[in-house]
């Protein structure tokens, strides 16, 4: 009697994104919302770091492929679920469809979180200052939530600027919660520092990070010196224009960039965008 051959089961791609369930989704203003998720048991990342995440197919769509885009991961590295802070934009491949999720919904996770706006890739400082834009707060929400950012730096500066008042809410939503939190109040103390300005309203502080900066209101509203490579630390995340002004600045001031392979001053997420 012949045996039939069965073919064994292919195996699982192991690169391909995993299958997450939405938890929560918060919208903050038309343009902007936050969203977390489950997180697997194998996923680990460094605070700062951003992930490949997308939705599956549309049913029915001609070529069913997935989109998937680079997201900051806006939660710290300790937290058990993972939270996401995005654009939204009405004819944008993604954030079309990603910004109508609900409870209960899948969302694509990629397995490979990368990015250089961690401490590993920053030498020792006293003081570490996070210049931000619009989304690109994210990774900082992430930074501002990790015990390590405040057993590194005596003094921690976070900056936040956006068009319009009501876009800052995010921010300052994730800044207020941190002292009274249970995890991370101890550790940060009276070390952070929050500078929220706006460009297009009415605001107690007004202008482009890069003009607060180049004008020294920034330092001085912080009572804080002028930048030194001696003792300040930076990282900048926004959109490319912001990132490429800042950059000059920083580099101006004296400081170095540095890299995951070669650690220095301040560093960049170039892969960042929105």
């Amino acid at each position: 009697m012949s045996e039939t051959a069965i073919a064994a089961p292919k195996p699982a791609n192991p690169n391909a994104p995993t299958e997450e369930k939405v938890l929560s989704v918060e919208h903050y203003t038309d343009r902007l919302f936050s969203f977390r998720i489950s997180r697997p048991m194998s996923f680990r990342f460094r605070s700062g770091e951003f992930v490949m995440i997308g939705l599956p197919a549309e049913p029915g769509a001609e070529k069913p492929k997935p989109i998937l885009r680079a997201y900051s991961v806006a939660s710290p590295s300790w937290d058990e679920e993972l939270e996401f802070f995005s654009i939204k934009v009405e004819d944008g491949p993604l954030t079309s469809r990603l910004q109508k999720i609900q409870p209960g919904d899948t969302v694509l996770l990629g397995r490979k979180p990368v990015g250089t706006l961690v401490h590993d890739a920053l030498t020792p400082g006293k003081r570490l200052y996070m210049f931000s834009t619009g989304t690109g707060f994210a990774p900082f929400a992430s930074v501002i939530r990790d015990p390590e950012t405040y057993e590194k730096f005596d003094e921690v500066i976070v900056t936040h600027t956006c068009r319009e008042v009501a876009e800052l809410a995010y921010s300052q939503k994730i800044v207020e919660s941190l002292p009274n939190d249970p995890l991370i109040g101890e550790f940060v103390g009276d070390k952070l520092k929050y500078f929220p300005s706006v460009t297009r309203e009415e605001f107690k502080h007004m202008g482009r990070i890069t003009d607060l900066i180049e004008t020294g209101a920034l330092f001085e509203h912080l009572n804080v010196p002028p930048l030194n490579p001696k003792t300040d630390r930076v990282m900048i995340c926004g959109s490319m224009e912001m990132i490429n002004d800042t950059k000059a600045l920083v580099e101006k001031a004296g400081l170095d960039e540095g890299s995951n392979a070669a650690p220095s001053q301040f560093v960049i997420e170039k892969a960042f965008v929105g």
